[in-house]
């Protein structure tokens, strides 16, 4: 065939069958994009809604077929180095190890990863060993693999990944939340792993807290919402499907919020704030179908989260009828001997954990926890009842999961990993979680023609962008990273190679053979400042990018949220050029930037938004998206004002407690637009409600700009007076709506008794008679409740 002809059959291929598939997977990601959340009530009503199938019959009887060591070794979880020999993406599975651990010991579950993130044919194959095993014991029951799946299934090579949790809580869409899950669970089910530890439904209100980018912020309504979302994604309708997977909530509770701010220490929090602020993601996550959880690291009110019977029993199976399995979090039955000092040895330690509500055990790395519990059944300290529970439980997901009929999913179910269409939701997400803090003149969006000076420790760093839970533990490992555009390489891209300039300046650098031992492990390090500052005297505009390097857990621990004075320093130089600066904040925790906020023309802060951040960003700068994003937390001004947005009023009042200083950076749910939206015509249903009554609330948003653009609407609620200090406003509602330049639409939300009521210290719902009022938007009109 001569090279043009085939040249035109090429052609024809593609136009035929290729470019329609790209314009169908560019119209769905289009038509997400344009879906209006009228009401997250409805959504999350419509979440909490799922049925299940009865697997009683089945469980029972192989129930009674088990021995005490089948029943142990179902709550054994082990890591993966157990089972396995070799490194990296030459590990494979080890036969005389995998003979110890699931046919001598029954081993019901293996989690984790050797060293980093495997491709789906290799996780394949080590799972499809594991599997083989398994179906060799007497009773043949599948093992159940776990893995992280923080932000995409972030342990499979090649797989698509997503903003954290804290840039999906920036969108305020759950419906996008929801389809990213959906295509997490696909590509994690792929490769053969029908479990992961997410969603994180820990509040984030502790900033310095190192997993605060794992949150979905500090406001619980939020975080109800989007992680009922998650979990839809995750599980969908159907477990046994090839496109789902179990869910895990964690940290079961209040892990979020230590004292100190350092990560796996002490929380204090009353009763009343636990029902009031830190279950009530957790329970509605429940109610929408999870089939796991994950218990809290460290302790509440002195009581180590692994014995606490009275959230693990009392509250979560017998309260909320949670009837999936709970699990450890890594090694932390141990850690109530050696770190907690509530028991003298593992086995006193293993028996208050199970007893406590522990179904499985993450042991991970030896076989006591088997050992101990056999010894203990045996000397009846604890009851064959409490381990049939367990048992129980696990067994359920698993049949629920359809592994006992295929342990392993189809050679077709690779077909759902890596899909083009993937990395336009992603990007898209990532957009959607960008916010637009400052734009000082409307300097904002710039134009193409101006030079261009990109500088700053993240502007070329895809492991900022991402952070940890990616492809390795600390998302340290640059070399495993895909060939995505950073921030510097997409603004580059953007202007056609034509004025741009882009000079380090500085870096963050992590030393090699770094510990993890609680020690922040990044530096930040000066490469060309000089250089930087004189390119940006023959610049226009400097885009200016500061924030944090990749950690998670105690490697992530730090002393003072401040920016480094390193980047601080850098930041005051560019700045005394005279050249407007855009400043780009890419962090996962909101780094105290007080020095330098004021000086600078904009700020655009985001919110660790995976590897399509980088191409998301350059299209907001450039105007080529209109950012929507709103902050789910509110951003601290001052490292020792760390207030909250539903803080009481008088915390931010000069009102005799010298308070007025007491402002944040930026309040909670700020987030600018290239449009600009109004709203009008606040509607209350009545303005004298009797208790049991229902409020109708209407209000009418406009887009009065000449672009069009997204707009979450934020409903908060002020009970007025109470008997116990009501805070200052809560989020009872919201929505998100695109609104075309001109466009109005009319928002209704409905609040019920369930809004107006409050936790009393008893722990039950106090509803009072009185005056409350509605904002959202600006606008204010009060009830009153009779």
């Amino acid at each position: 065939m001569k090279k043009t002809a085939l040249f035109a059959l090429v052609v024809i291929c593609f136009q035929t069958f290729c470019l329609p598939l790209q314009q169908s997977f560019a119209q769905d990601v289009k038509t997400l994009a344009a879906t209006d959340l009228p009401d997250s009530h409805v959504y999350l009503e419509k979440a909490m809604k799922n049925s299940r199938p009865d697997h009683s019959r089945q469980i029972e009887a192989l129930l009674k077929k088990m021995t005490l060591e089948e029943k142990v070794g179902q709550m054994t979880q082990l890591a993966l180095v157990m089972i396995v020999s070799g490194r990296d993406q030459n590990v494979k599975a080890d036969p005389e190890k995998l003979e110890k651990a699931i046919v001598k010991y029954g081993v019901g579950s293996i989690l984790n990863v050797s060293d980093q993130a495997l491709t789906v044919d290799k996780w394949r194959e080590i799972i499809g060993e594991i599997q083989n095993a398994s179906a060799k014991t007497r009773l043949k029951i599948p093992n159940i693999y776990g893995i992280d799946s923080i932000h995409g299934a972030n342990y499979v090579r090649g797989a698509t990944l997503f903003p954290q949790q804290i840039g999906m809580a920036a969108t305020w869409n759950p419906i996008l939340m929801q389809k990213a899950s959906e295509i997490t669970a696909m590509e994690t089910r792929a490769a053969a792993i029908p479990w992961t530890f997410s969603p994180v439904l820990d509040l984030g209100r502790q900033p310095l807290w190192a997993r605060y980018w794992e949150t979905f912020g500090e406001d619980a309504y939020l975080a109800k919402v989007m992680g009922a979302a998650f979990v839809r994604g995750i599980e969908g309708n159907d477990l046994k499907s090839e496109n789902h997977v179990a869910a895990s909530l964690k940290h079961y509770v209040g892990y979020s919020m230590p004292l100190t701010g350092r990560d796996r220490t002490p929380a204090w929090i009353p009763e009343n704030y636990m029902r009031e602020y830190f279950l009530p993601p957790f329970e509605t996550a429940v109610k929408s179908g999870a089939r796991t959880v994950m218990v809290n690291s460290a302790e509440v009110n002195g009581i180590p989260g692994h014995v606490n019977k009275y959230l693990l029993t009392d509250v979560l199976k017998n309260e909320y009828k949670f009837d999936g399995f709970v699990v450890s979090d890594w090694e932390d039955i141990k850690k109530l001997v050696t770190f907690w000092k509530i028991a003298k040895d593992e086995k006193e330690a293993t028996m208050m954990a199970i007893n406590a509500g522990i179904d499985m055990s993450m042991v991970p790395a030896d076989y006591s926890f088997a050992d101990y519990t056999i010894q203990l059944v045996r000397e009846k300290k604890i009851p064959m009842t409490r381990i049939d529970d367990a048992v129980r439980r696990i067994l359920r997901v698993k049949y629920e999961l359809g592994l006992f009929e295929n342990p392993m999913p189809s050679e077709s179910a690779k077909n759902n990993f890596g899909k083009a269409e993937y990395a336009q939701y992603s990007l898209e997400a990532a957009r959607e979680s960008l916010v637009l803090l400052k734009n000082q003149n409307n300097i904002l969006p710039l134009p193409k023609n101006k030079k261009v000076l990109v500088t700053g420790p993240t502007a070329d760093s895809l492991i900022s962008l991402n952070n940890g839970w990616t492809w390795v533990w600390q998302g340290s490992e640059e070399s495993l990273y895909p060939n995505k555009p950073t921030i510097q390489k997409a603004i580059e891209q953007k202007l056609g190679g034509k004025n741009f300039e882009f000079v380090q300046g500085t870096k963050i650098t992590r030393p090699p053979n770094t510990p993890s031992n609680g020690t922040p492990t990044d530096i930040d390090v000066e490469v060309d400042v000089k250089k930087a500052v004189e390119e940006a005297k023959d610049s226009d505009v400097v885009v200016l990018c500061l924030g944090e390097g990749s950690y998670t857990e105690t490697p992530g621990n730090i002393t003072d949220l401040t920016l480094s004075e390193t980047q601080l320093r850098f930041a005051e130089a560019i700045i005394a050029t005279g050249k407007p600066v855009i400043l780009v904040m890419v962090e996962g925790r909101p780094r105290i930037i007080n020095r330098i906020a004021d000086k600078v023309s904009g700020i655009l802060l985001a919110l660790n938004p995976s590897s399509e951040g980088g191409t998301a960003i350059a299209d907001v700068l450039f105007g080529d998206y209109n950012p929507n994003g709103k902050l789910p937390f509110t951003y601290p001004r001052n490292p020792n004002n760390l207030i909250m947005y539903d803080h009481k009023l008088f915390e931010t009042e000069e009102t005799g407690f010298g308070n007025a200083a007491n402002k944040a950076q930026f309040d909670f749910g700020t987030g600018l637009s290239y449009t600009t939206i109004s709203y009008s015509n606040l509607r209350l249903s009545s303005k004298s409600l009797p208790m049991d009554g229902e409020l109708t609330v209407s209000v009418d948003v406009k887009n009065t700009g000449n672009r069009g653009g997204k707009e979450s609407a934020i409903l908060y609620l002020r009970d007025e007076y109470a008997t116990m200090a009501p805070a200052g406003k809560r989020v009872k509602r919201f929505a998100k709506v695109s609104l075309n330049a001109g466009q109005t639409k009319t928002l209704t939300f409905k609040l019920n008794k369930d809004d107006f009521s409050f936790v009393g210290m008893n722990g039950k719902p106090v509803l009072e008679a009185g005056d409350f009022t509605v904002t959202i938007g600006g606008l204010s009109d009060k009830f009153t409740l009779k």
